[in-house]
């Protein structure tokens, strides 16, 4: 029985308690998972992202913030925002992935979850008010189907790239980044909710620049099972497209999220929720579950619904954020 009343024809609990989320496991790897990503990355870190920034457009919470741009993997130029300290240099540095509604200003991803941190706001691909592109869908139904009948054109795997390319710009604008952590390495720490939940866990594998990483209601985890249950937005999308098309299975399994979790080798906290009609819980605890042990879970009582309290979880979710980065990147 789900813990609130809704009118959707469906069940966004599914059936299962948390014990029973905590069973779920990740799908096995397809032949070449690991080659394949290891591959885009590298196609990534040649790229020259030339990242410009623009005239500073706010001032709160302790942070400058600019425009920004750069550049990423078939030389598409991306927009986006770069979050600076209003005083003295950067400790910390993030790269914060956002929802599939994109990206229309930096709103509550500022302020950032540690003070004294530089921060790239990237809208991805397609996505948002500053990388809208002709032939890339901007609405989410349509961006999750684009190119999906090929690993090699499906639209995700940029999106992922833009992410290791926004890496990029940040500390070719933030120098002092790369000198953060031991041996000179950088640290800096991701951030993402939904659909950039979901690119997290794709990209963090194969990035070693990144110490840590957040995830709230992460998607793409767990597809053989996620496109049994039906929700709303672009899974609903994809389940759909699965119906007509079954072959694109051999596609989708180079994108789980749940799978490349896996081989995550840094610490991770993951909030995903026990209700959620757009991102299902069981594809969500698929992801936390398939982790090493250097592991954190917060459960939300919920993803992507607005109930009585919600205010209260965003507040204990942002302390536990901080905390976690605090004891890894503070």
């Amino acid at each position: 029985m789900s813990e609130f009343e809704h009118d959707y024809p469906f069940d966004p609990a599914y059936g299962r308690n948390l014990d029973e989320l905590l069973d779920i496991p990740a799908p096995a790897p397809p032949d070449g998972f690991d080659a394949y990503w290891r591959d885009r990355f590298a196609a990534a870190a040649g790229v020259a992202t030339a990242p410009a920034v623009g005239p500073q457009e706010d001032e709160r919470d302790g942070c400058r913030i600019f425009g920004v741009s750069y550049t990423s993997v078939g030389g598409l130029r991306l927009g986006g925002w770069l979050v600076l300290p209003v005083k003295g240099a950067a400790e910390h540095g993030f790269v914060i992935g956002h929802g599939y509604g994109g990206r229309q200003e930096p709103g509550a991803d500022v302020p950032l979850p540690l003070p004294r941190s530089a921060a790239i706001l990237p809208c991805v691909r397609g996505m948002g008010s500053r990388s809208r592109r002709p032939g890339i869908p901007g609405e989410a139904d349509e961006h999750v189907l684009h190119g999906i009948d090929s690993r090699e054109t499906y639209v995700i795997g940029d999106c992922v790239a833009d992410l290791w390319c926004a890496a990029s710009a940040l500390l070719e604008l933030v120098p002092e980044l790369r000198r953060a952590g031991p041996g000179g390495s950088a640290r800096l720490g991701y951030v993402g909710e939904s659909f950039g939940g979901g690119l997290g866990a794709l990209a963090l594998p194969w990035d070693e620049r990144f110490a840590c990483g957040q995830l709230t209601v992460p998607t793409f985890g767990n597809h053989p099972l996620r496109v049994t249950l039906p929700c709303v937005g672009s899974g609903e999308a994809v389940r759909a497209y699965r119906e007509e098309h079954p072959e694109v299975m051999d596609v989708l399994a180079y994108f789980d999220a749940a799978t490349a979790a896996g081989r995550v080798g840094v610490p991770m906290m993951v909030a995903p929720a026990l209700f959620d009609p757009a991102v299902p819980p069981p594809g969500q605890f698929a992801v936390y579950n398939a982790l090493p042990e250097v592991r954190e879970l917060h459960v939300l009582r919920a993803g992507h619904f607005a109930y009585e309290g919600e205010g209260e979880g965003v507040e204990a979710l942002a302390k536990a954020r901080r905390e976690f980065f605090g004891a890894r990147l503070g």
